[in-house]
């Protein structure tokens, strides 16, 4: 989960020169920062290195980031002719960049690793463009969501149509896993995700769905909506620390795959910590083919490189057949 960042020196080194956002529509950059975590961890794939809000520019809804806080919208959606406005685009032009990268990415790695791509689901999109940057109670959002229900899934719609249409180029530029996060919409209960989300993520992997690349839907804070996730769609369904891994996959079904569920902030503390932490994952899964072992969440930049180089060798030497 987010394997490239501020955890990382040479990472680093490059912000200090570049924006976030220069990395990003820069191939020869994104492609670097990309590989720089396959260099150092024993991961078994590499993630696009990119940002799931790069198609709200394109749809007419500017934003930046500003350092120490995150990501800004230069105008936040806060009405139902806001949402009226937003314009369809087409990600091969507008996000070619993008696409430039999956292609040189693919070149470096020659084969060592399968690469994920990723794109931001409707309800976490809306949720920035709408409040204007990160929020606890998503308050504009969900205002906007019960009080413009028609505008808000107009809206969806044509993110969900946009978001697929991105996918499948990413596909068709070579990568071999799509990824889709909805990071926030376990602020969601499940009515509301089934009445206001649902059919619009599901959309998306419709889209991706005749390419028959594996797909991986994850949101944080999802544990109470994790069967109506898998209704939406997914291959993989990703499950944050906050519920057992064994619970997790008994909600999600039999029949999908799971990717958890380290909590990323154990790895501030001791190994020995960690690995019983993993230990206990490992033994949640039993064995269970469809495991894929990953934190619950991103890595955090004060995470120490050693513990996670430790924590991925360890995975490895305890799940060798």
């Amino acid at each position: 989960m987010r394997q490239a960042g501020r955890y990382l020196s040479e990472y680093r080194a490059l912000r200090e020169r570049y924006s976030l956002l220069d990395l990003c529509r820069t191939p020869d950059l994104a492609t670097e920062v990309t590989l720089q975590p396959i260099r150092r961890i024993e991961v078994d794939a590499a993630i696009l290195f990119s940002d799931l809000l790069l198609p709200l520019e394109p749809m007419g809804i500017p934003f930046d980031f500003v350092r120490g806080e995150g990501p800004a919208i230069e105008s936040p959606l806060r009405s139902e002719s806001d949402l009226a406005r937003i314009r369809a685009f087409e990600p091969r032009e507008q996000l070619g960049y993008v696409l430039e990268a999956i292609r040189s990415i693919k070149r470096e790695l020659g084969g060592r690793v399968p690469l994920i791509g990723f794109a931001g689901a409707p309800f976490t999109l809306a949720s920035y463009a709408i409040e204007g940057g990160h929020s606890t109670s998503f308050a504009h959002t969900k205002a906007l969501m019960y009080g413009t229900p028609k505008a808000w899934h107009r809206f969806c719609e044509t993110v969900a149509e946009i978001i697929g249409n991105y996918l499948v180029a990413q596909i068709e530029a070579g990568v071999d896993v799509v990824q889709v996060f909805d990071s926030w919409v376990g602020a969601l209960n499940a009515s509301d995700y089934r009445e206001f989300i649902l059919p619009h993520t599901r959309r998306i992997f419709d889209a991706v769905k005749p390419f028959g690349v594996p797909t991986i839907h994850f949101g944080v804070g999802t544990g109470s909506i994790l069967a109506d996730l898998r209704d939406a769609g997914g291959d993989v369904i990703g499950a944050d620390w906050r519920t057992p891994l064994d619970e997790a996959w008994q909600r999600i079904g039999p029949d999908r795959a799971i990717q958890g569920n380290l909590d990323p902030t154990l790895l501030l503390g001791p190994l020995d910590r960690v690995f019983a932490a993993t230990d206990e994952v490992l033994a949640r899964a039993a064995g269970r083919p469809g495991h894929i072992f990953n934190l619950g969440h991103g890595i955090l930049p004060a995470t120490p490189v050693d513990h996670v180089q430790a924590l991925a060798r360890y995975v490895h030497q305890k799940t060798r057949q």
